[in-house]
């Protein structure tokens, strides 16, 4: 089964460009992961100071890997200084039946 859900975090102000850049890098990263189905970064129309990135891990496995890359705590440090939070809020999703 797969592993869905959804960061979300608001860059300070005067930070855009640096979160921009930030996640942008750890995104071509992310992508590249063997169990990495999804990870799409947008902005609120209406904020583009708030993001929403949804992520698809293959399964738990993939998604405990993820978690284990080598750049993911640098790239959190990096971000927590520049973002409202005090990390990216997690949400975790579940498909509903299709039939």
């Amino acid at each position: 089964m797969t592993k869905t859900l959804l960061a979300e975090f608001t860059a300070r102000k005067g930070a855009e460009d640096e979160v921009a850049r930030l996640i942008r890098d750890y995104a071509l990263k992310v992508r590249e992961e063997a169990g990495n189905l999804a990870f799409d970064v947008y902005t609120k129309a209406t904020d583009p100071r708030a993001y929403w990135i949804f992520e698809v891990y293959r399964d738990e496995d993939a998604f405990k890997a993820h978690l284990n890359a080598p750049y993911g705590a640098p790239f959190n440090a990096a971000l927590i200084p520049l973002i409202e939070e005090d990390a990216s809020v997690l949400t975790f999703l579940e498909e509903i039946d299709r039939t």
